[in-house]
């Protein structure tokens, strides 16, 4: 057989054979995604079609060519068959390349479209959703399920359709030529079929088996060669167990590319063999019927050039169910994420935020993180089943007011539920009951970006992406301007150090923003959020991990953030929240204290032993360096 027709049926025999039945929503839904690229696919169809009737062609005018020739005719009809043929060759390239083309266009728009929907899709879902889902597992779904939904349009569908036409013709021309031939060739289709089949579901598995060990492989480096991973390691692993472990990966990873190639070519070589075989039976038998004046030479030639073109397409077919099947696991498994419904959502008639100084304001509010059946998929977090827990009250009646430009701190055990509270404020996730406030008008009645220009909030990780300095400013404000950036970096307390930096505010800082402090990471985000401009600051242990020196330096930078703004601050350090307007101690996601610094101390309830408790531990590590010194000294 031809190559390509080799190379059309193995990929066929080897896609992986599951047995789904149909789901009409499902094809409704593939409908809907296909609507706008219709004429794409009619125009794709008819030259399927086309470069059908061709292949079939060829075939015919090489034994009108062998006729001619054998029976002595005339010399120009032997050129202008030549002709013919090489202008058939002509137009069958110049119409592949034009459906090449087509199909690209048609594959890449499909791609675009679902793409675009599922990252639209999941900037939309919660932050529940991001701490429970693998990044390998979703970023997959935007690859590999993607193309493999593409595959449905650009592959499958013109296959199935060329294949019907090529078939449809081929026999019909074969019946005409000789109806004992195309029988005996119909009636050796078992020995191609069963063979390819049995051998196939056995590549389909190595090569399953290829794509979890390369998946692991690729999971162990990626870790390893992240910044927080390297680190570990080289402060915890073992450097020759490392090895020997991703030695071992890529060993197994080897092995199966070893046994899949040795089984392609064996799958390969038999076909061809058998192929060889049938062409042997058809020159035979149609030999013995050219002599005995049954059949014309050219006859025989055209048999044996059609019986090249049969053999694919009828086991094409065959397998034409599990590559539809493949395609229909590749859109469920996408729409299966966009199936995912938010659980925060922006009603139709939000209102923005009120202008000026606005107040904050949580009134009785009751919160549970939601259940991973609410927000997640079992698949991408790649787990059997979905973690039942979940659904717990973790906030019970938290009520407070930070007037306008006023600062409130909230202190309090690991756990108490701080952050929970500080996450609620930009609407991260939303209240059961009660209601948090900005302005006066509750967040949920807000529109999104009214909020996220209103509330600002800084994290003890002090989080940056892989790009420049300046990228990773405007992420704030996509339109300031080179002085807007200086000036922000200046309040932040960082200029004089990107200044330093080898291409100034184009250096890119590393994942996470490694290759800076992690005092320089914390005054970045600081800086991002001067630039911009937010009414109302969240910070969230936003000191929590530096030293002194670098606390000093945040410190400085914050007075600047809070000057004049509306502030929730939350501080396990509770010498930096001593000035706070007002004090929140939350135990066990309850108010439990509040007042002023002077206030509490005075009182002697659980900010006074927290307080305590802290200047004891402080004032012993003094005592304990200073010990050290004397005893160096002496």
């Amino acid at each position: 057989m031809e190559t390509t027709a080799w190379t059309q049926l193995h990929s066929v025999m080897t896609a992986q054979q599951e047995r789904r039945p149909f789901a009409r929503a499902t094809l409704r839904r593939i409908g809907a995604f296909a609507r706008p690229h219709r004429r794409r696919i009619a125009w794709f169809v008819l030259l399927g079609v086309v470069t059908a009737l061709l292949a079939v062609a060829t075939p015919v005018l090489a034994g009108r060519v062998v006729d001619a020739i054998v029976s002595n005719g005339d010399e120009g009809t032997v050129v202008r068959l030549a002709l013919l043929i090489a202008l058939i060759a002509v137009t069958e390239a110049v119409l592949g390349v034009v459906a090449r083309r087509l199909s690209a266009t048609l594959g890449e728009g499909l791609i675009l479209d679902l793409r675009t929907a599922v990252f639209d899709h999941v900037q939309r879902m919660p932050v529940a959703f991001f701490t429970r889902t693998r990044t390998g597992a979703l970023v997959s779904r935007l690859n590999n399920d993607v193309i493999g939904a593409q595959r449905a349009f650009s592959n499958t569908l013109s296959g199935v359709v060329s294949n019907v036409v090529t078939l449809l013709l081929t026999l019909a021309v074969m019946l005409t030529l000789s109806w004992q031939i195309t029988l005996l060739a119909l009636a050796l289709l078992p020995v191609f079929v069963v063979p390819a089949r049995r051998m196939g579901s056995r590549m389909a598995r190595m090569q399953r088996e290829a794509a979890t060990l390369n998946a692991a492989m690729g999971t162990r480096m990626t870790e390893r060669f992240s910044a927080p991973g390297a680190t570990l390691v080289k402060l915890f692993g073992r450097p020759e167990e490392e090895s020997a472990q991703f030695a071992l990966r890529a060993r197994r990873v080897a092995d199966i590319g070893v046994r899949t190639a040795t089984a392609q070519a064996a799958f390969i070589t038999a076909l061809t063999l058998v192929s060889a075989l049938a062409l042997a039976l058809v020159y035979g038998l149609g030999g013995w019927f050219a002599l005995r004046g049954a059949l014309e030479p050219g006859a025989v030639v055209s048999l044996a050039l059609l019986l090249t073109r049969m053999y694919a397409p009828l086991t094409a077919l065959a397998g034409a169910r599990v590559e539809v099947m493949s395609a229909l696991v590749s859109f469920e498994r996408v729409f299966e994420v966009l199936d995912l419904r938010p659980l925060i959502e922006e009603k139709p008639d939000a209102r923005e935020v009120p202008d000026g100084p606005v107040s904050v304001e949580f009134d009785d509010v009751r919160f549970a993180y939601p259940s991973a059946e609410k927000v997640s998929l079992a698949s991408l977090e790649e787990v059997a089943s979905l973690d039942t827990r979940g659904g717990a009250e973790v906030l019970h009646g938290i009520s407070f007011r930070a007037e306008p430009g006023r600062t409130v701190a909230l202190v309090g055990s690991s756990g108490a539920g701080k952050s929970t509270v500080a996450n609620l404020l930009p609407r991260l996730y939303d209240v059961d009951k009660g209601a948090v406030r900005v302005g006066g008008v509750d967040v949920r009645d807000l529109t999104t970006a009214s909020l996220r220009d209103t509330v600002g909030m800084v994290t003890q990780d002090g989080h940056l992406f892989h790009d420049t300095v300046r990228a990773n400013l405007l992420l704030a404000r996509p339109d300031a301007t080179e002085d807007d950036l200086w000036g922000a970096l200046r309040r932040a307390r960082l200029d004089d150090l990107v200044r330093s930096l080898p291409d100034g505010l184009d250096t890119v800082v590393g994942e996470r923003g490694y290759r800076l402090s992690g005092g320089e990471r914390q005054r970045m985000t600081i800086a991002r959020l001067l630039l911009a401009r937010q009414r109302v600051v969240i910070l969230d242990e936003a000191t929590a991990h530096l030293d002194n020196t670098s606390e000093a330096a945040v410190q400085e930078a914050l007075t600047e953030a809070l000057d004049g703004r509306t502030a929730i601050v939350i501080a396990h350090r509770l010498s930096t929240v001593r000035a706070a307007d007002q004090i929140l101690v939350i135990e066990a996601g309850r108010v439990v204290e509040r007042g002023r610094h002077e206030e509490l101390v005075a009182g002697d309830g659980r900010y006074a032993q927290l307080y305590r408790t802290q200047f004891e531990r402080q004032s012993g590590g003094v005592a304990t360096a200073v010990a050290g010194a004397e005893e160096a000294a002496a």
